[in-house]
């Protein structure tokens, strides 16, 4: 069911798999590991009980495994289209010994999950680069118990001016070239900018998710909007 372009992005980011991890935090200043904990902070299960989350567009698990830190008892799925991003994660669960997060290599329009699976699923950087959205979003809202949120975590659109154009400048020529002085693909990087300038902003985004079904949308920006958190609700 892969589209030629679900193939590029996967062989995309498979290139640049061992250098994901330190790009983005160097690439932002660190802030990478505070944006995606308080992603965390909004998927709204127990602590106490045994959730079952999804961790769509996992990469290299960062997510996956602070959702398993914050929840111990979470049982955690972690699926990505990118095997070898998977493959990279799956050497951090190995190093620390977590066994409540299984990764699966997924196309995120087609989930090999029953419904009403989870009762949370995240997805952070990674919406952007499924096509069409909305066959996501569909499959989200059919994999979601009812009461189940989805939380995005993502850049905001590039086309509005932050600190002054100040980011706007680093991400349309400063961006490509350090992506690509480090990790030596001329296009992962460039491709980045592309689509994070190409990309709703927030209230286009929170109408895009209502549109596909989800309830009681609202969201928080982040670094001066630089990223935004999205959070749905579906409905029982």
């Amino acid at each position: 069911m892969a589209s030629d372009h679900g193939r590029s992005v996967a062989s995309m980011f498979g290139r640049i798999a061992g250098w994901y991890d330190f790009l983005n935090h160097f690439l932002s200043l660190g802030l990478d590991i505070l944006w995606r904990r308080r992603l965390v902070d909004h998927i709204g299960v127990s602590a106490s009980g045994s959730p079952r989350v999804l961790d769509l567009a996992a990469g290299t698990l960062d997510v996956s495994l602070e959702i398993a830190r914050r929840f111990p008892r979470a049982r955690i799925a972690a699926a990505d289209f990118c095997l070898p991003m998977l493959t990279q994660g799956a050497q951090k669960l190995a190093r620390r010994g977590v066994a409540s997060i299984a990764p699966v290599q997924a196309d995120g329009r087609a989930l090999p999950f029953p419904d009403e699976t989870f009762e949370a699923a995240t997805i952070a950087f990674g919406i952007r680069n499924i096509r069409p959205r909305s066959e996501a979003y569909a499959e989200l809202l059919r994999v979601l118990r009812p009461g189940g949120r989805l939380c995005i975590l993502e850049f905001g659109s590039g086309k509005q001016r932050i600190l002054g154009g100040v980011y706007n400048l680093y991400l349309n020529r400063l961006l490509p070239l350090l992506g690509k002085v480090f990790s030596k693909d001329d296009g992962a990087y460039q491709y980045l900018a592309d689509t994070i300038r190409e990309f709703p902003d927030a209230p286009s985004l929170a109408q895009e998710m209502r549109a596909s079904g989800f309830a009681s949308v609202n969201w928080e920006r982040l670094a001066f909007g630089i990223v935004v958190i999205h959070v749905g609700v579906k409905q029982g």
